[in-house]
């Protein structure tokens, strides 16, 4: 979406604040553990409601997850005029911190009563996770990405939670595939957080904001970002031994366009042409999911 000419306050400033490309991020793990579901239930067993409602929860978290970002990194300062990355809301004037503050309580509000309803299905239990999902959603900002465990999150909250409990409230179980599936998918997702902070490596350290980029270094961030999307498919090459031939194979394709990213993050090295490269790791990570799934449903 364009950048220029942003009223503030706007639907448009509003659209931008909510990074609607961020949403493939929780898209792809719902996807993931609803086709796997499908496969191993069948259509006789499969909860359209069930998977609605996660749908809507991951997608309203991700949201509020940005607003929490764009809010608390402004008011720390983080986001000045060295910032390489798409510019943000509050850093530019187009939303007022005031109502930055009052959408993070709407949108919190929201994805807890679109995650409220799956105690029907899921059990109490379920109540734990989703206050689970908002601690961290504030905890990721404020403290832990600071700490280098953002990567650690990604791979908990974009793998193994999203895609588990997909999976668990469509069947009644998690299986060892399940687990697998999630894993390879927080991996592919941490891809996107990896060029993120590879690209912000200079402010980020100048902020004393110690992001696994920063402490590894620009070279071996580069690599694990390689190894973070054929981790995802070596794990997923498991799929084979559950009778899911097409979900192990079909992710070749994915390999190809990330190492394609790969060799364009290293061909740029620095600046604000790295964004080029987010983009492309995005559309990369989407795909990734659409193979899967499809590989899921195929089997």
């Amino acid at each position: 979406m364009e950048e220029k000419n942003v009223t503030p306050n706007s639907l448009k400033a509003w659209l931008l604040a909510a990074r609607p490309k961020t949403l493939t991020g929780a898209a792809v793990p719902v996807m993931i553990g609803l086709a796997l579901a499908y496969a191993d239930g069948g259509a006789q067993r499969f909860n359209t409601t069930a998977a609605v409602l996660c749908a809507l929860f991951a997608f309203i978290m991700q949201i509020d997850a940005n607003f929490v970002n764009d809010y608390f990194d402004y008011v720390r300062g983080n986001d000045d005029d060295t910032r390489l990355g798409p510019r943000r809301a509050c850093a530019q004037g187009w939303v007022s911190v005031k109502s930055m503050k009052l959408a993070i309580a709407l949108t919190t509000l929201a994805a807890c009563c679109a995650g409220l309803p799956l105690v029907a299905y899921g059990g109490m239990e379920m109540i734990a996770v989703g206050a689970a999902c908002v601690l961290f959603c504030f905890l990721y900002t404020t403290t832990l990405s600071y700490l280098g465990l953002g990567d650690v999150l990604v791979l908990v909250f974009f793998g193994l939670v999203p895609v588990c409990l997909t999976y668990y409230l469509q069947t009644g179980t998690v299986t060892l595939e399940a687990v697998l599936a999630s894993l390879a998918c927080g991996f592919v997702i941490d891809t996107l957080l990896l060029v993120n902070n590879y690209r912000d490596i200079d402010n980020d350290a100048r902020a004393g904001k110690r992001t696994l980029v920063v402490m590894i270094g620009a070279r071996r961030g580069r690599l694990a970002y390689l190894w973070a999307g054929y981790a995802a498919y070596i794990i997923g090459l498991s799929f084979i031994f559950f009778g899911h031939t097409g979900a192990a194979i079909l992710p070749l394709a994915y390999t190809s366009l990330h190492y394609a990213a790969y060799r364009r993050m290293v061909r740029i090295n620095k600046g604000k042409a790295l964004n080029k490269v987010l983009g492309l790791t995005a559309r990369n990570m989407f795909i990734y999911g659409l193979l899967v799934a499809a590989g899921f449903l195929l089997g």
